[in-house]
């Protein structure tokens, strides 16, 4: 089996194709300052923020990895070609392909090099510390990048009237503790950390300062949340994202400590959608949903 040849002659002749294609773009990656031909012809994406942005722009993919465990993309990618998944790409089913440009980023961002291989590549991982500053960054690259500027600021303007309606929702509402819940393990994400906008970009105070912002939270326990007695507990289920077995957060939650709490107590225990939250968070598609939904249940409580 020629594996190497084969992915070398796609490869070159991507590179060829891409450079022919239009004038060279820079992109603004993950890894600093990108060339790239403008208006690929066929994209593959592996990260899930730049599907949901592409979907959102009417841009079709040429593959995409399986599971995404986003039902709300299983529409954009129904009928296309599985490139692997998001941490081992199928390199055949890519050089069948012969894409223009390969997307990588988030838990695909490893695989750069590899996909490398086969035709240009770029690495759109979404920084943790200004998430709302990134989605609308990527969702002007991407605009740019597949000449749908128009597009693009549509879908800025009704972000940022969502950002000011969810801004309007929560303020003098008290303030919040983000935790994740995996199976009966608990984080907590302050500001800074990848849930952080939702108290930097919204205003919503934090129950508690000075969280660890590292990737997965500070760990913390029951006695914990019931010491800081938030206002509001805002829950990422993360067992339901990835869709495994075991302890949901609302099973996790219901305990003789957290029914104690403020939170609890007023019904201000949401659990916000887990595949926006984690899986897809960075994409527009994510970001519009989770600030409809905090709106409502701020709204919701009334003054």
């Amino acid at each position: 089996m020629q594996t190497r040849p084969l992915l070398a002659a796609f490869g070159l002749a991507a590179l060829v194709a891409g450079s022919a294609a239009a004038d060279p773009l820079s992109l603004e990656t993950a890894r600093g300052p990108v060339e790239v031909a403008g208006h690929p012809g066929t994209i593959v994406a592996y990260d899930t923020a730049a599907i949901d942005t592409l979907d959102a722009l009417g841009v079709p993919l040429a593959g995409a990895p399986a599971p995404l465990y986003v039902p709300y993309l299983e529409q954009a990618v129904s009928g296309t070609p599985t490139v692997g998944t998001l941490f081992e790409p199928d390199l055949e089913a890519l050089a069948q392909i012969a894409p223009d440009l390969i997307i990588v980023g988030g838990r695909s961002a490893t695989q750069l090099e590899s996909v490398a291989r086969v035709a240009p590549a770029v690495d759109m991982t979404i920084p943790p510390d200004d998430l709302v500053g990134a989605v609308l960054a990527r969702l002007d690259s991407y605009g740019r990048l597949t000449g749908r500027e128009a597009q693009a600021e549509t879908l800025e303007a009704e972000l940022q009237q969502k950002l000011e309606t969810a801004r309007a929702a929560v303020a003098g509402k008290g303030n919040a503790l983000v935790i994740l819940t995996n199976g009966p393990k608990v984080s907590a994400y302050g500001a800074g950390s990848r849930f952080g906008w939702i108290h930097t970009a919204l205003g919503l105070p934090q129950a508690r300062e000075g969280l660890d912002a590292q990737t997965h939270g500070e760990a913390v326990s029951f006695e914990f949340i019931a010491e800081v007695d938030p206002d509001w507990l805002l829950v990422v289920d993360r067992g339901a994202a990835v869709q495994a077995e075991g302890e949901s957060a609302a099973q996790t939650l219901d305990n003789a400590l957290i029914r104690e709490t403020k939170a609890w107590k007023n019904g201000h225990v949401v659990y916000l959608d887990p595949a926006r939250m984690y899986i897809s968070g960075g994409g527009v598609q994510a970001m519009t949903g989770m600030l409809d939904q905090i709106a409502e249940v701020f709204s919701a409580a009334g003054g």
